[in-house]
């Protein structure tokens, strides 16, 4: 377990990362002892140091929802963030050059809520709790080193949750739908970078079913006194593996009838 001065060192040392532009080095690494719980700590204090400067939340996601993911970290869960206004863009937006230091993009289904749902909940109690449905990229930024070249230790999973899950933005399809219209385990995307095929994928590669991601979120909020709230955006994990978007990308993703989604690197 870490100290509580440890924590507040890696938050601040994580924000001024994102801010510079820096990244710092592993958290794992620093910090041989440190555990899941001191993770979700330090995104904790780090969120609240984005609160203090004006950033309001807007909503979660769900990270290392696919088995191949779980795999290549040791794990056999999903890690969550929090998702910032900040992070917001819209469909087709323009990403200015320098606003992130090694974006990735992933294609997802995002829920948007109606009404607040935490504890321990069914499939029917998202669907109710559900406004719509709609296609959307999650943008990806690394705070923390993917790699020590000195060491050859890669990052963690206790230093991608103390980054926030690598949260960077969001991008919303324009098209909504109801949960209860479309069987989202069969909802698919083509991924493209520049015209070309990078990654295809369906929901059912997040936990079987995108709405059991949102079924552990609420669990796993509620055990550190959370819930999801009323207008919240919920992304429930990519289907994809995260393509590399360096400047001059051009990203779309067709999710067919659900809808499309898309931005450009500039």
């Amino acid at each position: 377990m870490l100290k509580a001065t440890e924590i507040k060192a890696a938050a601040h040392a994580l924000y001024n990362a994102e801010f510079d532009r820096v990244q710092i080095g592993l958290l794992t690494q620093k910090y041989p002892n440190i555990e899941m719980t001191d993770a979700y700590s330090i995104q904790k204090a780090l969120v609240q140091l984005k609160i203090e400067s004006g950033q309001k939340i807007v909503g979660w996601k769900i990270g290392l929802t696919s088995k191949a993911m779980q795999y290549a970290l040791n794990i056999d869960i999903p890690d969550s963030g929090v998702l910032m206004d900040d992070m917001e863009f819209s469909n087709d937006s323009k990403i200015p050059s320098g606003r992130f230091i090694q974006p990735r993009i992933e294609a997802e289904i995002a829920f948007v809520m109606k009404s607040s749902l935490g504890g321990y909940v069914t499939v029917e109690d998202v669907i109710q709790a559900t406004d719509f449905v709609c296609p959307a990229l999650e943008i990806l930024d690394t705070r923390i080193l993917r790699l020590d070249n000195v060491t050859g230790k890669s990052r963690g999973i206790c230093d991608t949750i103390s980054d926030n899950a690598a949260n960077a933005g969001i991008i919303l399809g324009d098209k909504r739908h109801s949960p209860r219209d479309i069987d989202l385990r069969w909802v698919g995307a083509i991924v493209t970078r520049d015209g070309e095929v990078e990654e295809t994928g369906l929901g059912a590669g997040v936990l079987n079913d995108p709405i059991m991601g949102i079924v552990w979120l609420a669990k796993r909020m509620s055990d550190y006194g959370q819930k999801i709230e009323e207008g919240q955006v919920i992304l429930s994990g990519s289907f994809v593996r995260a393509i590399e978007a360096p400047s001059g990308s051009k990203i779309n993703a067709d999710f067919g009838s659900f809808g499309r989604a898309g931005c450009v690197f500039l």
